[in-house]
């Protein structure tokens, strides 16, 4: 019978696993921070202990003339919004079974966009956030647990670069994490094949070189 003791306690371990509360914290302002809690677990991993510096090692590319390393290109602003439009069905069945398993505590966000640059963009974009967050955060607020929201934008036009300032704390615990997940992992891999084809299809033109002979 040792074998039903050793089932029913990885299922109690389980049970508990799932049951336990992670959550991160996040603080915006000169300096970000980011502190996680698992149970009763709590260490800050944003900023991070300062590491001794390493040598530098001879790149690979210098010494045989090999290729460089692919990277994952940025998304821009429409694929940002190709991922909301696919994503946001999926996630808000999920969230809905969850019953408002999740809890967003503190929430507190001050936006400035820098519109010096580019003022009729700045402008624009600061229509569509207002916009997604008049929108959205209802929506947020009937799946999720958010006590207190506080969203503030705003444009500078004497500014450069956009500043963000607050804290935003979010908790779940891992049984609603993973559910969650299993909800929206199809069509997130889905977005993400479709945004490495469009990106893989943008990379530029360079014409083929030509001979010493076709060249003379």
């Amino acid at each position: 019978m040792l074998w039903r003791w050793i089932l029913g306690g990885f299922i109690l371990l389980i049970a508990l696993l799932c049951w336990t509360r992670a959550g991160v914290l996040i603080t915006l302002g000169d300096a970000v921070t980011v502190h996680v809690k698992v149970g009763l677990l709590r260490f800050q991993v944003v900023p991070g202990r300062e590491k001794a510096p390493k040598k530098k090692k001879a790149e690979p590319d210098a010494q045989e003339g090999g290729k460089k390393k692919k990277s994952i290109p940025k998304p821009g602003l429409e694929d940002i919004r190709d991922a909301v439009r696919t994503l946001a069905p999926p996630l808000k069945r999920a969230l809905g079974r969850t019953r408002r398993g999740i809890r967003i505590d503190p929430l507190g966000l001050s936006l400035a966009l820098g519109g010096h640059e580019d003022p009729a963009s700045a402008a624009k974009l600061y229509g569509e956030l207002n916009a997604a967050v008049w929108t959205g955060m209802p929506v947020l607020e009937r799946l999720l647990d958010i006590p207190a929201p506080g969203i503030h934008t705003e444009v500078d036009f004497d500014a450069v670069k956009t500043r963000a300032e607050g804290t935003v704390g979010i908790s779940i615990r891992i049984g609603t994490a993973l559910a969650v997940g299993f909800g929206i992992a199809v069509p997130a891999l889905r977005w993400l094949l479709r945004y490495m084809r469009r990106h893989r299809k943008k990379k530029p033109w360079s014409a083929p070189e030509m001979s010493g002979a076709g060249a003379a």
